[in-house]
């Protein structure tokens, strides 16, 4: 699959970072200088990776072996990279996506077994693409947890894994951070939105200036 010539970018970061926030936020800044903008999600973000969202996200959180949810999960992707991602990237637009693979590589390659290697064997076969830049939330996990905890809705498949796999992803998402350091941007998420805000636009000086 072509890479396009657009920019892909995706947020990253545990439960209750404020990762979605910055997203719509950093969605809003690039249309108001003139860019095309495509915000979508994952699991999800396609008709097809949609319904697999359904499946995976709600019910019981032990319905589905960690195998199988990497199974899942790359279909959903598959979908939304075919049907929205390439899409979006070929006619230039920037594409923001609120989690990635590096999700999966956390939550089902790290803290549901030693499956990494599956995870990113399965990638690298049904994908074949990272984003351009991935910018991770960083923040403490025992506020991230309590901020997921407060939040109302159907959609709690992880958030009831509790403060250890909050504290296992943080420190996972850290390390995938030094080891892909060239699409990484690290941005502390602690403090109200403005300031966090604030911080992720100095770490995208790709995005200071207009385009002519």
């Amino acid at each position: 699959m072509s890479q396009g010539s657009g920019l892909f970018l995706s947020f990253e970061g545990i439960d209750g970072s404020g990762k979605s926030t910055q997203a719509r936020r950093l969605a809003g800044h690039l249309r108001d200088l003139g860019r095309e903008v495509v915000l979508t999600r994952e699991p999800g973000g396609s008709p097809g990776a949609e319904e697999i969202r359904a499946l995976v996200l709600n019910g019981d959180p032990d319905r589905w072996s960690a195998e199988t949810e990497i199974l899942l999960f790359t279909a959903a992707r598959r979908d939304h990279l075919e049907r929205t991602i390439q899409p979006a990237l070929e006619r230039d637009a920037v594409v923001i996506c609120d989690r990635f693979a590096d999700s999966t590589r956390m939550y089902q390659g790290l803290s549901r077994g030693d499956l990494r290697a599956q995870v990113d064997k399965l990638h690298a076969l049904m994908i074949g693409r990272e984003p351009d830049i991935t910018l991770l939330i960083d923040m403490d996990p025992a506020e991230g947890l309590s901020r997921a905890l407060s939040r109302t809705g159907a959609e709690e498949r992880f958030e009831t894994f509790g403060l250890e796999l909050q504290q296992a992803m943080r420190r996972g998402y850290l390390d995938l951070a030094r080891e892909h350091a060239e699409r990484f941007r690290v941005v502390d998420g602690t403090g109200d939105p403005d300031e966090v805000f604030d911080r992720l636009l100095s770490a995208l000086p790709e995005f200071s200036e207009p385009r002519a």
